[in-house]
């Protein structure tokens, strides 16, 4: 049996993006981390461009030369700042504003100048900033003042305006354009109840090209003109189109579809009328999930960052009309491909008739009583569990776990009234589905009813203490990871910037203190019966640490339980040398009581 240290160096390469000269720039964590290094060519050994001990977290090229824009925060604590990367290896802090958050918005079509939005003037909001390429510090612009969680989408064509993007709800947002001469911001997308508008890109005469559910179940593929005109262009009444890349030059697009968790690409070139899609053949991608696209000058290729379950992630190229190249060779630390297993899409019925979908992996060798199961829960809420490489689920199948991954309701991906299906007084139907996909597993041969863990990370770490105390007996282990232990004190000690956006989904202390405590685990924990793993980082802004240190506490008059905080992380375990040590203490945490 393989170490956990064999997984966990598993490398990624993943957001890429191609410079004037066609060189390629990515993220690749072969030192631990995820850090920017560069290709020439497919296949070519790449270059190692930062070094730094945090997670880089996106690099641009400039329009215009080799400069680069990278993002990296400390210790996990999600407050970006800003670097510029020129070709001689030096590095510029931009932003210099280490208590603030800032949001990458692209460079001007020149390259003279770059935007962001930041909370810098008020932690609770953020506003608009444009700067100028040699600037730093406090000499960026203050070209807006926001109310609420603004991001941007870049310049248009003629660098007249900043595309804005604000998030009221992870369901509900709006479009704006914002003048850089007058300061004006034009709303673009009046609405009534909640509508998304996302993956906003300028086209080549100044439209937008996004996806929109307004009036659908789905998301589709829109036009919206700068007088606020909303014309659907691809849409599908089944799956999400899910994202759009459009090269401004052009007007060739790369589009999504999100069809049960698997990515399906189409590239298509604009028609005059700016609604007609003329599409063009690609080359196939490893059957899972594909994002990130970056064109070639010319856009007859592009980047694009393709995982499956059996593939770590690796940015590949695509032709149009042509054929497929895997720039990046994102080693698998001696494990062989063909070793790593591949999970069945699977949907089982629950307490209401409704189907819930879900991933599901034996391992290869099942013993004859049944194998013992990992029942692994996505964060969000409105998120998705999708057919990815995991370093952690391989690991554990080559030990002899099967890995179950369902997509409860709530999750995104599934359409609107589906994500809704556990809004506030609803959000324990959800953990109702996972009795019910419990229900199905215990049905199959191959598993050992008795032998079944929780896990999940963030929200995930909200339902697998939900799961221990409201079905106590089902499990013979949880494993919390950086989760929701009282929505009260989370939503009391979350970062300001994120609160709004968290009681629109959870509901909000003013009006559901009640019905949120009455949910809580932490209030619940005496009905735990099996040992709990908990794991957070002591940096993290959205799910404050001490919700783990509250519900250890709790919990650990009635259950044996382990704690693991690390000092230098923040919503999640990134650096690699702390997941080995996570993870190796989960598998002998869980050899010993499962």
């Amino acid at each position: 049996m393989r170490r956990i240290e064999r997984y966990l160096n598993v490398r990624s390469a993943h957001g890429a993006s191609v410079a004037p000269d066609g060189t390629l720039a990515f993220l690749y964590n072969a030192t631990g981390t995820p850090q920017v290094w560069t290709l020439d060519e497919p296949g070519a050994w790449p270059t190692q461009r930062t070094f730094y001990d945090e997670s880089v977290s996106f690099c641009q090229y400039a329009p215009e030369d080799g400069a680069l824009a990278f993002g990296m925060d400390e210790g996990g604590n999600e407050r970006a700042q800003l670097y510029r990367l020129d070709p001689d290896g030096s590095v510029t802090n931009w932003t210099q504003h280490p208590e603030a958050k800032h949001r990458w918005g692209g460079w001007s079509s020149d390259g003279s100048r770059f935007a962001f939005a930041s909370n810098r003037r008020d932690n609770a909001v953020f506003d608009v900033y444009v700067q100028e390429r040699d600037a730093t510090g406090t000499e960026a612009d203050l070209v807006y003042e926001g109310d609420g969680w603004l991001s941007l989408a870049g310049w248009s064509p003629d660098d007249d305006a900043l595309l804005v993007h604000e998030a009221h709800s992870s369901f509900d947002h709006d479009a704006y354009t914002l003048d850089l001469d007058s300061g004006e911001l034009t709303h673009l997308t009046p609405h009534e109840g909640n509508v998304r508008y996302g993956s906003l890109q300028w086209g080549p005469d100044g439209d937008i090209y996004l996806v929109t559910d307004e009036d659908r179940d789905t998301l589709a593929l829109a036009r919206l003109t700068t007088d606020g005109d909303l014309d659907v262009v691809r849409a599908d009444d089944e799956w999400n189109v899910d994202g759009v890349a459009m090269d401004e030059d052009t007007g060739r697009l790369v589009y999504s579809r999100n069809v049960d968790g698997y990515t399906d690409l189409t590239a298509a070139d604009l028609g005059d009328d700016g609604l007609t899609l003329t599409e063009r053949d690609l080359p196939d991608l490893p059957d899972g999930v594909a994002g990130g696209v970056s064109f070639f000058d010319g856009a007859e290729r592009f980047a694009v960052t393709a995982t499956s379950d059996a593939d770590n992630a690796n940015v590949h190229t695509l032709a149009v009309g042509g054929d497929r190249e895997r720039w990046t060779d994102a080693a698998t630390a001696g494990l062989p491909r063909e070793g790593f297993r591949t999970s069945e899409l699977v949907r089982f019925e629950t307490f209401d008739g409704r189907e819930i979908p879900a991933y599901y992996t034996e391992p290869a060798d099942a013993p004859e009583e049944g194998a013992p199961v990992i029942v692994d829960i996505h964060g969000g809420p409105e998120s998705q569990r999708r057919p990815s490489f995991s370093a952690v689920k391989q690991y554990f199948l080559d030990r002899g776990y099967g890995y179950f991954e369902p997509n409860v309701r709530g999750s995104t991906g599934y359409g609107k009234a589906y994500t809704h299906l556990d809004d506030v007084e609803k959000r324990m139907d959800s953990v109702r589905d996972i009795r019910a996909g419990v229900e199905w597993l215990s049905a199959r041969g191959a598993v050992d009813s008795d032998r079944l863990v929780v896990m999940g990370g963030s929200y995930g770490g909200f339902m697998c203490l939900a799961c221990l105390t409201e079905y106590p007996d089902l499990w013979a282990a949880g494993v919390d990871i950086v989760g929701i232990a009282s929505f009260v004190t989370f939503l009391e000690n979350t970062g300001d910037w994120r609160r709004a956006l968290r009681e629109a989904e959870y509901g909000s202390l003013a009006e559901d203190r009640e019905f949120l405590e009455s949910i809580s685990p932490l209030n619940r924990a005496d009905r735990i019966r099996a040992p709990l793993f908990v794991m957070h980082g002591a940096n993290d802004p959205r799910v404050p640490v001490g919700e783990a240190e509250q519900i250890a506490e709790e919990a650990a008059e009635h259950v044996p339980v382990e704690k693991l905080i690390f000092d230098d992380e923040g919503h999640g375990i990134a650096k690699r040398e702390n997941r080995v040590e996570a993870y190796s203490a989960v598998a002998d945490f869980l050899d010993e009581h499962v």
